[in-house]
């Protein structure tokens, strides 16, 4: 079965395909044909946001298919400045609206904090206003606008916050796990939790390229190194977002139907490439 066909089922038994299109950077004039074209080629989970500003151009790609509406599994994302009810209602009527759809598969809160940190954030939780933020959120999916919520970037005490004190708790994290920094606590507690750990960068926004030691273990393979890259993140257990705006390299990232072995998981465990912020 190719990984395009392959999925995982989230804790309210919503199914989500394994392996998903990113659009980070993808503007809005580009985004339209980079949907159309990767669910041309059999992707069926497009993942978008609000701050990527291309919600308007992921919506016409997807009307462009031609596939069913309920067959294409559609992410967007409250941007992590919005901390209060009101906004995020807003906010979600307003990404209905410039997607074009009568309901969104999954909307994540993009932050536990808002970004870039300001000096007056320092020591701040955030832990009650994502505590509001997410219950307009699970009003939302009550009211049918949305089929599941979930977080991203958010750490164990941002999540944990979210369990013990709502209702529902995250469905997912989409965070970054890669090659050299594969956040092995955070993605245990998730699973621990129920909650699906989504990779997002998993060729590290291009940073792991041209790297010696992964080159080599993809040299083994007879793959590339993004497939590579791609592969690690789901034997991690993970729903894999790689980004492309490039029918072929859509095509090349789907063609992951191969095993890396333990002794190789560790090798590629052991490798450290901190995020260039860090």
């Amino acid at each position: 079965m190719s990984i395009l066909q392959e999925d995982m089922e989230l804790a309210n038994g919503v199914k989500i395909p394994t392996l998903g299109l990113g659009t980070w950077k993808s503007h809005n004039d580009t985004a339209p044909q980079a949907v159309e074209d990767a669910i041309g080629v059999g992707y069926r989970h497009i993942d978008s946001a609000r701050v990527y500003r291309n919600e308007e151009g992921v919506g016409q790609g997807l009307r462009a298919s031609g596939v069913p509406r309920d067959q294409v599994f559609v992410t967007t994302k409250v941007p992590e400045d919005l901390k209060t009810y009101d906004e995020v209602v807003e906010c979600i009527d307003e990404s209905l609206r410039r997607l074009g759809l009568d309901y969104i598969d999954l909307l994540l809160i993009h932050g536990p904090s808002p970004w870039p940190p300001q000096p007056e954030d320092e020591g701040k939780t955030y832990f009650d206003e994502n505590v509001a933020v997410w219950q307009a959120m699970q009003e939302a999916c009550h009211d049918g606008k949305l089929r599941s919520i979930g977080v991203s970037n958010f750490e164990i005490p941002d999540l944990q916050n979210l369990i013990d004190r709502c209702e529902v708790a995250p469905m997912v994290n989409q965070i970054e796990v890669r090659i050299g920094y594969p956040e092995i606590e955070l993605t245990k507690f998730c699973q621990a939790h129920g909650i699906v750990v989504e990779a997002y960068s998993p060729i590290g926004t291009g940073m792991l390229l041209g790297n010696p030691d992964i080159e080599a273990v993809a040299e083994k393979y007879g793959v590339t190194l993004p497939q590579l890259c791609i592969r690690y993140t789901l034997q991690r257990g993970c729903v894999s977002l790689p980004k492309s705006i490039h029918r072929e390299y859509m095509i090349e990232n789907a063609q992951v139907d191969f095993e890396i072995s333990d002794e190789d998981m560790a090798l590629l465990d052991a490798i450290d490439i901190p995020p260039e912020d860090d």
